[in-house]
């Protein structure tokens, strides 16, 4: 199943064949796989990890997520891994530079959002309202997909804010709002709905906000190539696409 979500470009006869031929690699499948991946796609891989396991019968996924900018670096110090997901093209090239991994993936897009508590009590509305002096903001460190991500829509909007603090992960970044730590964090739109009534979520002007490419790819260094190849394709499968559209991820 994992293998068939996948498909094949080719036409007529031969995407049966390659169907035929990727339940039988599925049947055949065992054991597990460690998947590094972004902060902001736990609750979808989540999702995902434990679909793909009941598709596939006798295989583990193990998922952990951080940073994209800290899982990169792990990685190319030899953390041992099978399955990269970056939220930003820039870690996964750092990993595809360093030989520990090929031929990466786009399969999701995502943007920012305001993040408030649901009583909004600073009376945020627009990003301008981030500059107020009073107002406590957490961003996340520039280092991070967040990060760099909120930095290049303040820009965009000619706004400056000086954070109370700079978070690891977009996760922990929204934590501040929820704990009523921060009166406002620029986090991404999925996180927002993941919170659910948690957090209010103040949409971005198009004109203004920016949004950020996450790629996918299967390590070099993994010791169960097979699932970790059937675990990319299920990811870009129209099963793995849905879960993604769930928490409010757009196609790549």
């Amino acid at each position: 199943m994992a293998l068939a979500g996948c498909g094949s470009s080719s036409a007529g006869g031969s995407d049966a064949a390659t169907s035929t031929a990727g339940a039988s690699a599925a049947s055949r499948l065992g054991g597990g796989i460690t998947v590094l991946a972004a902060a902001s796609l736990k609750e979808s891989f989540t999702a995902i990890g434990a679909a793909f396991e009941a598709a596939n019968p006798g295989t583990k996924v193990t998922l952990s997520f951080g940073a994209s900018s800290a899982l990169a670096q792990q990685i190319i110090q030899g953390a041992p891994a099978d399955v990269f997901a970056s939220a930003a093209p820039k870690n996964m090239q750092q990993v595809v530079d360093a030989e520990a991994a090929d031929a990466p993936t786009d399969f999701a897009r995502n943007m920012l959002e305001i993040a408030v508590p649901p009583t909004n009590p600073a009376k945020v509305a627009v990003l301008a309202d981030l500059a107020g002096p009073s107002v406590k903001v957490a961003l996340c460190q520039p280092q991070v997909p967040c990060g760099a991500l909120a930095q290049k829509v303040l820009a965009n909007a000619g706004v400056s804010v000086k954070p109370v603090t700079l978070e690891q992960d977009v996760k922990s970044t929204l934590t501040k709002v929820q704990l009523g730590e921060a009166d406002a964090a620029l986090v991404y739109v999925t996180d927002v709905t993941s919170a659910g009534d948690k957090v209010k979520g103040i949409p971005i002007p198009a004109g203004v906000d920016a949004a950020t490419t996450y790629p996918i790819a299967d390590l070099t260094a993994s010791k169960n190539a097979a699932v970790a190849k059937a675990f990319v394709a299920f990811v870009l499968s129209a099963q793995g696409r849905s879960e993604l559209a769930k928490v409010g991820f757009q196609a790549p």
